[in-house]
């Protein structure tokens, strides 16, 4: 049988349990609400012949801006890449590439210009994939502001650490953006691999067919040839 005091010790431990397990999930909630949505962009368009298509990412000062493209599919498979500041200022300029990453480190805040330029193609279209990673510009998680109306709890009530959970729980989401758009790029290289491959079968295919028709040409012409030596049509009197 159960005292009254081993009763009341074991009802206040699991009250404490549950408590600590409540603050836990509530911080957990916090945390993936603060996270927001991210300023990462990342778009695939088609570039027509003899045009160029310029897009706009606004950032601030002292933030960073990383462009990373590749041209996954077209003849050729380049194209010419620029990015202005705000004031016009060209800080990339890159002709004749198939991809590319690079960083700016923005130095005034505005609209910065991303343009592909695809007039020195008179006939082929490209489709182009670009990604743009946005770090620094209230995009980040992080800091003590992110959990609104969260108080630290009584250190002899619980035994976790909310500023520990708050950096795990960043980094987890860091590291997941990351791998986010490292499978996006991989999947960028992957689809310029196989359209360059169908482009190669396809031209296989069709020089092997051509080849396969000629030396049948090329047979059939031996044989008739062979046949009219041999074809003697003058008669004979007997």
């Amino acid at each position: 049988m159960f005292t009254v005091m081993e009763v009341l010790r074991v009802r206040k431990s699991c009250r404490g349990g549950l408590l600590g397990l409540a603050v836990a999930l509530l911080c957990c909630v916090g945390s993936v609400q603060c996270f927001g949505q991210s300023q990462d962009s990342e778009f695939t368009f088609l570039l027509p012949a003899g045009r160029s298509e310029c897009f706009y990412q606004t950032a601030i000062k002292n933030g960073s801006m990383e462009i990373e493209y590749q041209v996954i599919a077209g003849a050729g498979m380049d194209v010419d890449f620029t990015i202005l500041s705000p004031k016009g200022v060209q800080l990339i300029i890159e002709s004749r590439r198939s991809d590319g990453v690079h960083v700016v480190e923005p130095m005034e805040e505005g609209d910065y210009e991303i343009c592909f330029d695809n007039s020195f193609s008179r006939f082929s279209e490209k489709m182009v994939f670009f990604e743009i990673i946005i770090e620094g510009q209230g995009g980040d998680v992080g800091g003590d502001d992110e959990f609104p109306g969260l108080e630290e709890p009584d250190g002899s009530l619980l035994e976790y650490k909310l500023d520990d959970i708050r950096e795990s729980m960043d980094s987890l989401h860091k590291r997941l953006e990351r791998s986010r758009q490292m499978q996006t790029v991989l999947r960028a290289f992957e689809a310029r691999d196989r359209n360059l491959l169908e482009d190669n079968l396809w031209r296989v295919s069709f020089w092997s067919c051509a080849s396969v028709l000629v030396m049948l040409c090329v047979a059939l012409t031996q044989v008739y040839t062979v046949r009219k030596l041999f074809d003697d049509k003058r008669r004979v009197c007997t």
